[in-house]
């Protein structure tokens, strides 16, 4: 170990680089577990929100809120993985949901909006550990099963968020016999599913993924690129504090303490991130921005026609099923045609998703249900695209750093878009929210994912 190395998770003669299946097996059932927490603040969220604040354009509030809260949770558990290793950064993070999911149950019962809202953002610093943790997936993978690695890991949310919104009935009539409001049956859930997930991980993750992506880089070099051989990588030689080492990365930044300079293309020196991460990071966080605001406002769009919650919760659930069953697949897709046909895939998708929103009949049930399964289908194609162009493009020494930065945008997109979807539903219409959302995706993401592969090649 260097000077110029990253903070020890492991050293590099303990770790294997190929860890074997329980590092994978126990990030699944600690995902399978957080997935049905992060589900009850997607389905009754705005729900509680407009109960409580009586009003419709203050719906969005708690999106914003979560999601806001996890642009904050995304900076830290991103640090923390990558100073200490992913184990003790997701755990802190199912943790944080935990103690959210139990103020917003005790704010709720109380009556008390401030500590509610307080919550609700601690929450959603703690929710956005369930995806932070497909990077975890992905360090446990080769370059060329990465795509793979991380669907497995979101496809294991499916198990607990699809659970979740079903279970909103049973866990309100839990919560009305301990004398708490029904809409806080689902954060209940919330509070255990993360302990327990919490738990886990401190109990059973070993080796760190973090150590183990370390190790098969030390040992294996450069990862073939995301864009489906487009673009050649190009390792440059980036000198540490008193010595020389090959960058295992393109344009790799330096992790010493002397200039934090990067290698550009042709050699010279440069701050800048490489184009890889901004593409990768531009097409999720387009993607995120859409599907919360739509996502958002539609449960309260149902109740408006008459709607209950129980069928609004189904619908969500055909959502969050639909957000995270295809990730298997979408994830062969990008390690066999390159993440940038993927993405552009997933603004069509998303264009026709919002498209659908805005115009079927919302009295029927079969309408809202079929958009927001093409939501989440598009949001799901775009976040494991873009997700392997950043693991890709990102140089292992500062890999869950960056990564947390990507978060943080599409947390503070999300915060946006819950945000403006209550104030866009209460002055427009549902509608025009879920038609300008679908335009905005194809006009972004397909532009900027195939400008990357351009720039890329020309580079």
């Amino acid at each position: 170990m260097t000077a110029a190395d990253p903070a020890p998770v492991r050293t590099r003669d303990t770790v294997p680089a190929a860890p074997g299946r329980r590092p994978m097996t126990v990030l699944v059932v600690s995902q399978a577990l957080g997935g049905a927490g992060m589900a009850a603040g997607i389905t009754v969220g705005a729900l509680l929100a407009e109960d409580l604040l009586g009003s419709t354009g203050l719906a969005g509030l708690p999106a914003a809120l979560y999601t806001g809260g996890a642009a904050v949770g995304a900076m830290t558990v991103g640090r923390v993985s990558q100073h200490r290793g992913r184990r003790p950064g997701l755990a802190l993070g199912h943790g944080a949901a935990a103690l959210g999911s139990v103020g917003v149950v005790a704010g709720a019962a109380a009556g008390w909006t401030a500590l509610l809202l307080t919550a609700l953002f601690v929450y959603g610093a703690g929710s956005v550990t369930g995806l932070l943790a497909r990077y975890a997936g992905a360090d446990l993978a080769p370059p060329e099963r990465r795509g793979r690695a991380t669907g497995t890991v979101l496809l294991a949310t499916t198990l607990g968020a699809v659970a979740g919104p079903n279970l909103v009935g049973p866990t309100g009539t839990v919560a009305a016999a301990y004398g708490l409001p029904r809409l806080t049956g689902p954060f209940l859930l919330a509070a255990v599913a993360y302990t327990a997930a919490c738990l886990v991980l401190l109990l059973w993750l070993r080796p760190d993924p973090m150590a183990v992506a370390r190790a098969r880089a030390a040992a294996t070099g450069p990862a073939p690129p995301s864009d489906g051989g487009a673009a050649a990588k190009k390792a440059a030689t980036v000198p540490g504090p008193g010595q020389a080492r090959v960058a295992t990365g393109p344009e790799e930044t330096d992790t010493g303490t002397d200039t934090g300079a990067s290698r550009t293309p042709s050699g010279r020196p440069g701050r800048r991130r490489p184009s890889g991460v901004v593409t990768g990071a531009t097409v999720t966080i387009s993607a995120q921005l859409v599907m919360i605001a739509v996502m958002t406002m539609t449960p309260v769009h149902m109740a408006a026609h008459g709607h209950s919650t129980q069928a609004a919760g189904t619908v969500i659930a055909l959502h969050v099923g639909a957000m995270f069953l295809p990730s298997r697949l979408s994830g062969s897709l990008v390690d066999r045609l390159g993440a940038p046909p993927v993405a552009v895939a997933s603004g069509v998708v998303l264009l026709v998703a919002g498209v659908l929103a805005g115009l079927l009949p919302p009295q029927g049930f079969a309408g809202p249900a079929f958009a927001l399964v093409l939501l989440g289908i598009g949001w799901n194609l775009a976040l494991v695209s873009g997700s392997a162009m950043v693991t890709e493009a990102a140089p292992p020494a500062t890999a869950a750093a960056v990564q947390g930065q990507v978060d943080v945008g599409m947390s503070l997109a999300g915060a946006t878009g819950g945000m403006v979807s209550g104030l866009t539903v209460a002055g427009a219409g549902y509608p025009l929210l879920a038609v300008a959302g679908g335009v905005l995706a194809v006009a972004v993401i397909p532009a900027v994912a195939l400008r990357g592969v351009t720039g890329r090649a020309s580079a």
